[in-house]
């Protein structure tokens, strides 16, 4: 008997998404979540059996949580896939034995392979671990992009793994998508430094919870000096990114890149957060 629900989040993905549900044909109970997509994203969804719910985007965190809070999954078990990701028959084997028997768990960590010209980027981004397997309401998301996965009970794991095509819309798509993604990086940062959400380098290594623990890893990444040389040489030679070849060093460059657009717009919020408040104080000295 079947368990399992899958939801496919979705903007503008015609080009990607038939693949992506031809890979989970298996499931009988496939949700789209769509923002408000203007190409044919929802026509494919429909023609394939899968249920459509539309909403504007606003941010990452409230998207996701809005989404596990308001779609009628008809299972108990949920699979969340992109639609640039393939789900392959060894997951999908695993996932439908770890539903028939979960015990405590309420979540399960998928491992991921990235692609890139071809090649998958084995060292450069090594398989790392994802959420993408839970029941609904023991989870909840954080940080406007690039969300936290928060989980309200105990966390499996498999080695089985799905696999990801992050450049499949080609390369003047994946700069417009991180350009918006760098963004909302900066205006996380700015923002956690606002709240003063306490950040402490020992719990970067400590903290049990590995949640808890990546926020701080986070918060001590972004105060590194040259940081994106730090992300290069990182990427391509600790861990090994040059035994992926040609497109090891391609994603090892591009990934300093981004980390370069997050540091200057992080100092221009910083230049327009000082301005502001010198605007602000200046009639007091008058």
């Amino acid at each position: 008997m079947n368990k399992i629900s899958v939801l496919i989040l979705t903007k503008d993905e015609q080009l990607d998404l038939p693949g992506c549900l031809a890979s989970l044909a298996w499931c009988d109970d496939i949700h789209v979540y769509d923002s408000m997509s203007t190409d044919r994203t929802v026509e494919i969804a429909r023609a394939f059996g899968a249920t459509v719910t539309q909403r504007p985007f606003d941010n990452w965190a409230s998207h996701q949580n809005w989404g596990l809070n308001n779609i009628p999954f008809k299972h108990p078990w949920v699979y969340y896939s992109d639609a640039d990701e393939r789900m392959t028959p060894e997951l999908a084997e695993a996932l439908k034995a770890f539903a028939d028997a979960p015990g405590e768990h309420v979540a399960l960590r998928v491992r991921r392979r990235d692609y890139l010209m071809g090649t998958w980027l084995k060292h450069v981004t090594p398989s790392p671990f994802n959420i993408r397997f839970f029941k609904p309401a023991h989870i909840r998301y954080e940080r406007l992009t690039n969300p936290v996965t928060l989980v309200d009970g105990p966390v499996g794991d498999t080695d089985r793994h799905f696999n990801h095509y992050p450049f499949s819309k080609g390369m003047a798509h994946w700069f417009h998508k991180h350009n918006s993604y760098s963004t909302a990086e900066a205006e996380q940062i700015v923002a956690n430094r606002l709240a003063s959400k306490g950040f402490s380098p020992w719990k970067a290594f400590t903290a049990k919870d590995s949640n808890e623990r990546r926020f701080h890893q986070k918060e001590l990444y972004y105060r590194l000096p040259l940081r994106p040389v730090v992300m290069f040489l990182l990427l391509y030679v600790v861990k090994r990114g040059f035994l992926d070849g040609h497109a090891g060093l391609t994603y090892a460059m591009l990934r300093a890149i981004y980390e370069h657009m997050i540091v200057l717009k992080v100092r221009e919020r910083a230049r327009q957060a000082d301005t502001e408040g010198a605007s602000t104080a200046a009639p007091l000295r008058q």
